[in-house]
Order: structure tokens, then C-alpha cells, then sequence
């Protein structure tokens, strides 16, 4: 009987290699391309993993058929009615397999800078924009992961006209767990609609924030800034920090004049400090521009169904009288939005998952 997944088998060569490749101590002397085998070799484990679950349902399921075959009376009856059972184990172990080899994001195993931004709504878009930042927050600590706030613009009554953080994975991680795989889906509009504590008269109000997600860049090399292409900049920090703040030139302004990109930093007292955080959120928002664009020029078939280019696009609801969230691509709605907003946010990451996952099958006729 001829292999249907026969194109697996050189994954199967490249995983051994890859394997033998990791145990050889002088490949971790390169952090960098010990933490690209290694990402590799766990992708390639799920492959390996599905393939050899679906070797052995096929063989067991082929392996009673024979026997029916052979067998007489009561004892062939007997094995006849084992054999639905373990066809179905050997489809079920197909699905999966096919489900695997479906190309990923090359980008899910990344770490990523989140920003979250006020918008229409002026003060209650500043609050609804902390509500954002703490559900963010709190994800993260459930997943295990670590955040760093980068910069963070605060409004009058404590919410954020704009505040950028870092969410990365504790160590190496297999793709589907890392945080780009979730986070990705969170770039959009994010709708509130409440009673502001600015209305007197109780009155439901609906006000938005804006969210971007860039995959953070591992390696300075992989981007490449042609330092005649920046502009430097060096002002005196504005806003709570202290006198050390508001009294040295430590914040920066860094424009990439190619592309317009403008990022400011001032939360560190060090102007050192702010021109490294500066460039590393530079260095993400420049990769996120070529994928971009590299992806609309390729139409590339690969490119996530439901995360949008346009980031001007609502993507979800969260309605407080009714406590209800709702996210517009998926149709996922639930009425426990108080639970969402501390953090329990997996199953509203999972139907956007899900929802993806179903275009890229049927986009490779899986």
C-alpha cells in the first residue's frame, strides 16, 4: 500500500538531523542558531509526533482487517466489531496529521511589543485603554509569560493615552505556545460601550482604543537600519519620574525618515536606556512593515484569515451593562466580560485560533 503521506518523509530526515545537529555542544556556542535549530526541531516534532500516531493506527487498522479476513465463526464476528473503532482512530490520527503540516506562522514561537493606544472618547478611551493594558497583563501571568511596560503616556483620571509593553515566553517554546501564536490576533479597534464616571446623567457611552502587536526581533541583524536613515532627538521628560527626570535631556525621539516611523521613549532616567528601548520597538515596528508588505506583494495564501492588515478594523465588543464581549471576525460571544478583563482571555484567543486555523485548511485543501 503506497505512503498518502509519503512528502512527510523528508521532515522525518531533516528532524533527525536537526536533532544531531543539537547535540553537538559547539552549536550552543551560537545562541542564535541554537534558538532557530531548536525552534525548528520543535515544529518538526509535532510532524514527526502526528506521522508516526497515524503509522500506527493505519498498521493496527490494516493489521485487523487481515485477521477478519482469516478468521472463522464467533472469532472473525468479534474482530469485525473492533475494526469501526480503530478506522476511526486511524481518520482521526490523519486529520491531525494533516492538520500539522499545514504551514505556520514562521513568526508563532516570537516574543512581542503590544501598544495600546486611546482613541475616539477622550478620557473614557484613556480608562477602557488600562482596562485593556491590565487584561493584557493578567493573560500574560496566566500563560507564565514575563511583561515589561516600555513607555507609557498616562491620561488625567489614570488611564493611558498610550502605553506600550513587552510580553515575552519564560525560555525556548514550542511555536504554538509562544506569544505572537495568541497575541497576533489582538491588533484592531477594541469597542467599550459603559457609562463613563465623566456622566452624570447615566447616560451609555461608546468609545474606542486602538491595539498594535508586533513580533519582537531576536537579533539586531535581522533588521537592518542604516544609521543615516535616523534622526535623533534628545528633550527634556515630561510627567511623572521625579526631578532627575525633568531636569536632564533624557528622553528620545527617534525617526526612521525612510518610513515615517516615529518612537519616543522617556520612562528610564538614562537617555542610554530610552534610545535602546526606542530602537528595539523601532526594530519590530520596521519588521512588522516588511512582512507586510512582503506578504500583499506575494499575496501570500499562508497570511492569518482572521488577523487584519487593517488596523483600523473593530474586531471586538466588550458592553459592561450587559457584561457581554463579542468578537466581530469569529462570532465568539460570551456574557462573563468581568472574567475576560482579569485575564481569563484563552477561550476568546482560542476561537480566533480555531477560526484561522479552519481558512488555512481549506486554503491548502487539507
Amino acid at each position: 500500500m503506497s505512503d498518502p503521506f509519503a512528502a512527510v518523509l523528508p521532515l522525518l530526515d531533516e528532524h533527525a538531523d536537526i536533532e544531531a545537529q543539537l547535540a553537538d555542544p559547539a552549536v550552543h556556542a551560537d545562541a542564535s542558531r541554537a534558538r532557530t535549530l531548536g525552534r525548528r526541531y520543535a515544529e518538526l516534532g509535532q510532524v514527526v509526533g502526528a506521522y508516526r500516531a497515524w503509522r500506527q493506527a493505519s498498521d493496527d487498522a490494516a493489521a485487523a482487517t487481515e485477521l477478519v479476513e482469516l478468521a472463522e465463526g464467533d472469532e472473525a464476528a468479534e474482530l469485525a466489531a473492533e475494526l469501526p473503532a480503530l478506522r476511526d482512530d486511524e481518520d482521526a490520527a490523519a486529520v491531525r496529521l494533516r492538520r500539522v503540516l499545514v504551514p505556520r506562522d514562521p513568526d508563532d514561537a516570537r516574543d512581542v511589543i503590544l501598544e495600546i493606544k486611546a482613541g475616539e472618547g477622550g478620557e473614557e478611551s484613556a480608562l477602557f485603554a488600562g482596562d485593556l493594558l491590565r487584561m493584557y497583563l493578567r493573560y500574560a501571568e496566566r500563560r507564565g509569560w514575563k511583561t515589561e511596560i516600555l513607555e507609557a503616556t498616562d491620561s488625567d483620571l489614570g488611564g493611558y493615552k498610550d502605553v506600550q509593553v513587552a510580553v515575552k515566553a519564560k525560555g525556548s517554546v514550542a511555536p504554538e505556545e509562544g506569544v505572537w501564536a495568541s497575541l497576533k490576533y489582538e491588533g484592531g479597534v477594541h469597542r467599550v460601550q459603559r457609562v463613563p464616571v465623566t456622566e452624570s446623567q447615566g447616560r451609555i457611552h461608546t468609545s474606542a482604543a486602538g491595539v498594535l502587536v508586533f513580533p519582537e526581533v531576536e537579533d539586531a541583524g535581522e533588521v537592518e537600519i542604516d544609521p543615516n536613515d535616523l534622526r535623533i532627538d534628545v528633550y527634556r521628560s515630561s510627567g511623572p519620574g521625579g526631578q532627575s527626570v525633568n531636569t536632564t535631556d533624557s528622553a528620545v525621539r527617534i525617526t526612521h525618515l525612510p518610513t515615517g516611523i516615529v518612537v519616543s521613549m522617556q520612562n528610564e532616567k538614562s537617555q542610554l536606556q530610552n534610545r535602546e528601548q526606542a530602537m528595539r520597538v523601532l526594530r519590530a515596528r520596521l519588521l512588522a512593515a516588511q512582512q507586510e508588505a512582503a506578504a500583499a506583494a506575494a499575496n501570500d495564501i499562508r497570511r492569518s484569515q482572521v488577523r487584519t492588515v487593517d488596523r483600523s478594523e473593530r474586531i471586538r465588543t466588550y458592553n459592561f451593562p450587559e457584561n457581554r464581549i463579542a468578537d466581530h471576525r469569529t462570532g465568539y460571544k460570551a456574557y462573563n466580560l468581568d472574567v475576560v478583563l482579569d485575564g481569563d482571555l484563552e477561550p476568546v484567543v482560542r476561537s480566533a485560533i480555531d477560526a484561522d486555523e479552519a481558512a488555512r485548511l481549506a486554503a491548502a485543501g487539507a
